[in-house]
């Protein structure tokens, strides 16, 4: 099998920019790792609206895997510490009390098919952690994936609105 696994963060994002980052990477799955995938924050990658975004916009498969998330135990010890080292051991060691590798299968990888959850950027973001770790524990097994992260690498242009002025209406 060669595969890619993509990942991506909707924050710091435009829903625009989210979707054409999936657009052009011909994503045709997208696998949500996140802890919480329903906070208000979260405004057009919260489900179920993703799940409804990526169908009716992209015709983007929307899965949702739990076990790929972090437990709220390491999230809130890292908001404490920031000690990004410990993060990662720590949510290493969580996948490996899950046996995610027993449960998450290349065959699940098959076509195009990226990672979600919020943070803007992979550096420290637990989904390039679970790429890398299926990732290297696939290799072993004769198969040839590569991860590459989705990010917007400059500022996109906006598109500028065109506003008619109303005949006779009073200025704000």
């Amino acid at each position: 099998m060669t595969s890619t696994i993509f990942t991506i963060g909707f924050t710091k994002k435009t829903a625009e920019e989210f979707f054409h980052l999936l657009q052009d990477a011909a994503i045709e799955k997208l696998i949500d790792v996140r802890e919480n995938r329903v906070g208000q924050l979260a405004g057009f990658a919260k489900f179920p609206d993703i799940a409804f975004f990526l169908d009716r916009i992209l015709e983007i498969e929307y899965l949702y895997e739990p076990l790929l998330a972090p437990s709220p135990e390491i999230r809130q010890a890292y908001r404490k510490t920031k000690d990004w080292p410990q993060y990662e051991e720590s949510f290493l060691e969580l996948m490996e009390q899950r046996r995610i590798l027993e449960h998450i299968g290349p065959d699940q990888f098959e076509g195009k098919v990226a990672l979600l959850c919020s943070e803007s950027g992979p550096e420290k973001c637990h989904r390039r952690l679970v790429a890398e770790h299926l990732m290297e524990y696939w290799k072993t097994l004769g198969h040839n994936v590569e991860v590459r992260h989705l990010a917007i690498d400059r500022p996109v242009a906006r598109r500028k609105k065109r506003v008619k002025k109303i005949e006779g209406a009073d200025p704000l």
